[in-house]
């Protein structure tokens, strides 16, 4: 390929880091932007033992000032921004009686609003050159809310809106910038042992659990593809299809499944540090702890395709009744 630069927000754990680590092997510049130091260093080593390019920048993503002077920063050391990929986030574990609203605002700036930060920026500079492809890193929570991850969940849903308005407009515009959405399953990411937890039980991604590197792979193949949305793994599909028809009974089963499958029998450690405001050092890796129970792989697809598919069952199974009806009146 073409050598560009490849931005990954939030790129030193979990998803973002094996994202960045995905495009530098794919031979992208890599700019990488998160708020910890170490994390930075150790991210910035790792791409540059692979021969990447590599601009590492602290940055809040929920200070939109400070995103703008990264962008600015990348355009002029690495060149033209190809690829922006949002993936920066944080999270709460628990009920929403137990959370506080300024906690469950700053999920909102982080993981919401730094989208929109990012994307802001991105597009200053792409619209400019009337190229350029955003990706939005989702989850099927952006579809399907779940308990004790209500902040969470509502940004992601935010996310969404944002997106869809967003490409309505590229498209009004005829612009050629390209925006996609990868609505992600569970992954094994560190999150678990640094996100602010108010259960006293120690959280756990809902099975089924994937590598960060089956999320990097569908990130990077959307950044070439650039599908309406990249729908992966056999949950994501679940979840966002059975939400569409049945909400009222998932409601009801994520009410019985998904509290309990979000939590180990193991008590959380009283006063263990938390990334909610600020970066815990010494888990900015891309693997968390549940690595003998996740997939290498999962099935990927575009949502556009997913609805033809649904659409082609729909003729045959009609085409099928109508036959048999044909058959038994005659």
């Amino acid at each position: 390929m073409t050598e560009q630069t490849a931005v990954i927000t939030g790129g030193t754990a979990g998803v973002g880091r094996a994202t960045a680590v995905a495009f530098a092997r794919a031979g992208y510049r890599v700019a990488v932007l998160a708020r910890g130091e170490q994390g930075l260093a150790d991210t910035r080593a790792e791409l540059e033992g692979l021969g990447a390019r590599v601009l590492a920048i602290q940055t809040d993503m929920a200070d939109a000032e400070a995103v703008d002077r990264a962008v600015e920063r990348i355009e002029r050391e690495l060149g033209p921004i190809g690829v922006w990929v949002n993936n920066a986030m944080v999270t709460l574990f628990g009920p929403i009686a137990t959370l506080e609203a300024k906690d469950i605002g700053q999920v909102t700036n982080v993981t919401y609003m730094g989208v929109v930060h990012g994307t802001l920026a991105a597009l200053r500079y792409m619209r400019q050159r009337d190229r350029g492809t955003i990706v939005q890193v989702g989850s099927a929570l952006s579809y399907r809310a779940i308990p004790l991850q209500a902040a969470y969940c509502g940004a992601k849903f935010a996310i969404r809106g944002f997106t869809d308005s967003l490409r309505c407009e590229l498209i009004h515009d005829r612009s050629r910038v390209r925006v996609t959405m990868v609505q992600l399953p569970a992954h094994n990411t560190p999150q678990f042992d640094w996100a602010r937890n108010t259960v006293g039980k120690r959280p756990q991604p809902v099975p089924p659990i994937h590598t960060p590197e089956v999320a990097a792979r569908a990130i990077l193949r959307a950044a070439g593809e650039a599908p309406r949305e990249l729908w992966l793994g056999k949950a994501a599909f679940q979840a966002i299809l059975g939400n569409m028809v049945l909400p009222g009974v998932l409601d009801r089963m994520m009410a019985r499944q998904a509290w309990d499958g979000q939590l180990t029998a193991e008590d959380e450690r009283p006063g263990r540090p938390d990334n909610l405001y600020h970066p815990v050092e010494g888990l900015a890796r891309a693997e968390g702890r549940f690595g003998e129970r996740a997939a290498g792989k999962a099935t990927g697809m575009g949502s556009a395709t997913v609805g033809k598919l649904l659409a082609g069952a729909a003729a045959l199974a009609a085409l099928v009744v109508g036959t048999l009806i044909a058959v038994l009146a005659g």
